[in-house]
């Protein structure tokens, strides 16, 4: 049974192997802004962000899942999109992208808790069949530690780690040390619920143990 990664991502890739898997990787051609934006003009409003991180799993998974099926005709298997979006306080913060973005924001975070949600799209791929869906949200409580200086803040930013990950922080590298409480799955900390994974592929017929290389 073949699986591939909708994503680029180091930490979901990472995952895979850890839980035995060792994955296809293709990156998504999904424009994630206009697909946001277009989501919100139809609703009137922003939507909030376990709506969202589900949306925009579900169109990364379905290009890769549609590419897939087009191009490699004898791919039988799963394919696996997420995305992740860490709210706090009522704000949703996605990648920082810059030093001073991701500065104010763990500065902000000290002693907080906020919630990282965590969308998932599995497809199953056979050949001659039209491509099946299961899709779930997971959702992790993260609490930060309240003596987290300002350079250590300097530091961890200049390491350039949380400026491209959701919510400017991860749990399995250099910003676990600033992190003192997870409740829910890790693996949703880190970029998906392998938990939630296994779920959506039983739903699809597909047994997880079937997938480990």
């Amino acid at each position: 049974m073949q699986v591939c990664l909708a994503s680029t991502s180091p930490a979901r890739l990472m995952l895979l192997r850890q839980a035995g898997i060792e994955p296809l990787t293709r990156a998504p051609e999904t424009d994630e802004d206009a697909v946001a934006a277009q989501a919100a003009a139809e609703r009137g409003v922003e939507l909030p962000p376990d709506e969202l991180v589900l949306l925009l799993a579900r169109a990364k998974a379905a290009d890769v899942a549609l590419r897939l099926a087009e191009q490699e005709p004898t791919f039988d298997g799963i394919v696996i999109g997420g995305d992740s979006m860490f709210a706090l306080d009522g704000q949703v913060y996605g990648k920082p992208y810059t030093a001073e973005a991701a500065t104010a924001r763990w500065r902000g975070m000290r002693g907080a808790t906020g919630i990282l949600h965590s969308g998932h799209s599995v497809f199953r791929v056979q050949p001659g069949h039209e491509p099946r869906e299961a899709t779930a949200v997971a959702a992790a409580s993260v609490t930060f530690a309240d003596d987290i200086t300002d350079e250590e803040i300097a530091a961890y930013v200049a390491s350039g780690e949380p400026l491209h990950v959701a919510g400017a922080f991860t749990v399995d590298s250099l910003g676990g040390a600033f992190i003192t409480r997870v409740d829910g799955d890790p693996s949703t900390v880190v970029g998906m619920s392998l938990s939630t994974i296994r779920r959506l592929a039983r739903e699809l017929g597909v047994s997880w143990t079937n997938l480990w290389s």
